[in-house]
């Protein structure tokens, strides 16, 4: 079923935000997600991923790049391999989600101060009011998906979310499966 809800953005700028409600019980049934856990994590992160880019369009932001630069800011100035580890990418990945902001004027990269090999990433004052800009339609956002999903249940999924990228789950996870548990 789709329901569209009518977000009011900054300067009264108001866009439709298309969010998919889950289907009757029988599609959020275990059979549904299908036997894979990370095919159905996949695919959960791919629609929420979606949604979120939806509710951000306003700001000219995606979701992953507003993560990123919420992540910057909060750290004041990162390498590329911290802030790779911090949000749980490779460097490959976060270099590639990276050349538009820089291309953009919203992160500038340099040498790190510290250890001339690492690049070190920075917010720019363009991208401090991007992330500003965008703060607002990301709550709505924040408010909707509880909305839509529950207080309840959004509290559960962050704990498994917690538990699924902590270190201690991926290091059990690796040592069973290379010991072919």
């Amino acid at each position: 079923m789709l329901v569209i809800f009518r977000i009011q953005a900054y300067a009264d700028i108001t866009s439709s935000v298309l969010l998919w409600r889950l289907h009757m019980q029988k599609d959020a049934s275990p059979d549904s997600a299908g036997r894979c856990h990370c095919t159905a994590l996949r695919k959960a992160s791919r629609r929420i991923s979606y949604l979120y880019d939806l509710a951000l369009a306003p700001s000219g932001l995606k979701a992953t790049q507003r993560a990123i630069l919420a992540k910057i800011a909060r750290l004041e100035s990162a390498t590329v391999g911290t802030l790779a580890e911090a949000m749980v990418m490779d460097a490959g990945g976060l270099a590639h989600t990276l050349k538009p902001l820089v291309r953009d004027g919203l992160v500038s990269t340099g040498t790190d101060p510290d250890d001339r090999r690492s690049r070190s990433i920075k917010l720019t004052a363009a991208g401090k009011a991007k992330l500003k800009q965008s703060e607002k339609l990301w709550d709505t956002a924040q408010q909707v998906f509880e909305k839509q999903l529950g207080r309840e249940q959004v509290q559960a999924l962050n704990q498994a979310i917690g538990l699924l990228i902590s270190d201690g789950f991926g290091d059990k996870f690796e040592s069973a499966v290379t010991a072919g548990e």
